[in-house]
């Protein structure tokens, strides 16, 4: 299966639009900053899973599944940093987050079956 048909990739990409979205709307200066982040972790999350996936080794496979987890759950954090600043709106990100948590589950499942 190519990685392009992956629910779990396409969820993460659905991810990392929102999160690119959200971002443009931070304020102006932290177009360097938190925006530039965000940007980076959300990106990060599909380009490793579509890496991992392309790989032969099942030791290469998990190492980019667990980059996409590390690279999920900064982007968490930031999304969630951005809700308490006031820089974004709980509700605004409730989808979001519902995807982090949904993603979270996959990858932690798929990484335990390639321990296995």
């Amino acid at each position: 299966m190519h990685y392009r048909d992956a629910v779990i990739w396409e969820k993460s990409m659905q991810l990392a639009e929102t999160a690119c979205r959200e971002a443009a709307g931070l304020p102006r200066e932290e177009r360097f900053g938190m925006r530039a982040q965000i940007t980076r972790a959300a990106v990060s999350v599909p380009s490793n899973i579509a890496e991992g996936w392309s790989r032969e080794s099942r030791k290469e496979k998990a190492q980019f599944m667990a980059i996409a987890h590390g690279s999920l759950a900064e982007l968490h954090t930031q999304l969630l940093l951005c809700v308490r600043i006031g820089w974004l709106e709980d509700d605004d990100m409730r989808p979001a987050f519902a995807l982090i948590d949904e993603i979270s589950r996959m990858l932690t499942v798929l990484r335990r079956r390639m321990r296995s």
